[in-house]
């Protein structure tokens, strides 16, 4: 079971991972706006109103349901030392019984991208989905070719699972993605022979 939206805290060595609130509303618009072009050719079109405070308002209630309910973990990434917003990071589709699995999905703004922050947030969220939310199995895709983002789940633990044709619309085109998984007990590739 997911804690209370409010006291749902994860702490890193840089950051705090928590849900968003409504008086993020300006830092994440603008960073969101600042970071359009390099974005947007790795996310799904935005709305008309994607920037709008009414857009953001949902996105908060929308987060504080997924949370209560357990279906999603929608975290900012705020670095401890300023308060600045470096991005999101989402464990979404939260499945339970036999599947005890989540979708991850994230997005550093560009002035924060390479440093780290988004490797050290994915350490922290598969470690609590692991020991906290008793989850088996955490699961990516990403574009073939953002090789920047490939290289993050690797380096955190995740291995190619394989391909997904016309996966997810991104940038206003259906896309095939890679896809990655991270298990909690990794025995792929492990077999008991010799």
């Amino acid at each position: 079971m997911l804690r209370g939206f409010r006291k749902l805290r994860i702490e890193t060595e840089r950051m705090a991972l928590r849900p968003p609130i409504h008086s993020d509303f300006r830092v994440w618009a603008g960073l969101r706006s600042q970071s359009k072009d390099y974005l947007s050719r790795w996310e799904p079109s935005w709305a008309v109103d994607h920037l709008s405070r009414k857009a953001f308002t949902n996105r908060v209630y929308w987060a504080q349901r997924s949370v209560s309910g357990g279906s999603a973990l929608p975290l900012f990434l705020v670095r401890r030392s300023d308060d600045a917003l470096l991005g999101a990071i989402t464990l979404d589709n939260i499945r339970r019984g036999p599947a005890q699995s989540g979708t991850l999905g994230y997005w550093t703004g560009q002035p924060f991208a390479r440093q780290g922050y988004m490797r050290e947030a994915i350490t922290a969220l598969v470690h609590y989905a692991f020991t906290q939310l008793d989850l088996s199995r955490i699961e990516a895709a990403c574009l073939p070719e953002n090789a920047a983002s490939r290289g993050l789940l690797e380096t955190s633990g995740f291995k190619y699972e394989g391909v997904a044709q016309s996966y997810l619309q991104i940038d206003g085109r259906w896309r095939t993605h890679v896809l990655y998984a991270a298990l909690r007990s990794d025995r792929r590739g492990k077999t008991d022979a010799g």
